[in-house]
C-alpha cells in the first residue's frame, strides 16, 4: 500500500523538479545578474531603460535612483530597477 501511494506522488515530484530547473532557477539567475548590473551603474555609462529610452548616466543619486541625460540639457530621473541594459560601460578610475 505504501509503494502505491509513493508511485502516485512521483509524477508530481518530477513535474516540480522539471519546473524548478526550467523556469524558477533560470529566472532567479537572471534576476541576480540584473541586480548586479544595476548596482554597478556609475556616471558615464550608456543605458537603455525598459521604456526604450537611451541615455547616459549623469549622476547616481541614491540607492534606487539615477539621473540620465537623454539629449543635451535633457535630464530625467530614473528608478535603477527600470534599466534594461547597459550598452557601454565607463572604465573605472584609478
Amino acid at each position: 500500500m505504501d509503494g502505491g501511494a509513493f508511485a502516485q506522488f512521483l509524477p508530481l515530484v518530477l513535474i516540480f523538479a522539471i519546473m524548478y530547473f526550467l523556469l524558477i532557477r533560470p529566472q532567479q539567475k537572471k534576476l541576480k545578474q540584473h541586480q548586479a548590473m544595476v548596482s554597478a551603474l556609475r556616471r558615464g555609462d550608456q543605458v537603455v531603460t525598459q521604456g526604450g529610452l537611451i541615455g547616459k548616466v549623469v549622476k547616481v543619486k541614491d540607492d534606487n535612483e539615477i539621473e540620465v541625460e537623454l539629449a543635451e540639457n535633457v535630464k530625467v530621473r530614473v528608478v535603477k530597477s527600470t534599466i534594461a541594459t547597459v550598452t557601454s560601460k565607463t572604465e573605472p578610475a584609478n
